[in-house]
């Protein structure tokens, strides 16, 4: 059992969120968070900017979207839905955006990878909030 899940078990309260589903959310948030300012910063030294506008909104999108999940107690519902379709966007136009430089550059394949692990992993908390 992964930490995130751990901890998501041990919370006193109860939740209608799918435990596994929600640290597999968490978990793939905080990995592109990473891979995607790693990837901003390898990608300054080859000048290419839309990548590194795209790979810093999707960093800071991920990575307040695993603070949000994280948040157990009297959770907004709302606000979660509302923050994984904008992290499932910032994943998705990052992921295209690294995609077209998959060829040549291989933090951005790496990038273009995590990217779409992190929203398929959104998507499928989303659909299991409906």
């Amino acid at each position: 059992m992964s930490n995130v899940l751990a901890m998501i078990k041990s919370f006193p309260a109860t939740s209608d969120i799918n435990p596994d589903l929600l640290a597999a959310a968490i978990e793939q948030a905080l990995a592109c968070s990473q891979t995607c300012t790693a990837c901003a910063d390898a990608c300054l030294g080859d000048g290419m900017l839309d990548c590194i506008r795209v790979d810093n909104d999707c960093a800071d999108i991920c990575a307040t979207t695993a603070r949000v999940l994280s948040r157990q107690s009297g959770h907004n519902t709302a606000v979660i839905r509302a923050q994984l379709e904008v992290c499932i966007a910032a994943c998705r136009s990052c992921g295209d955006e690294c995609e077209r430089h998959a060829d040549m550059h291989e933090h951005c394949r790496i990038c273009a990878e995590v990217c779409r692990a992190c929203e398929s992993a959104c998507r499928e908390l989303l659909a299991s909030m409906s």
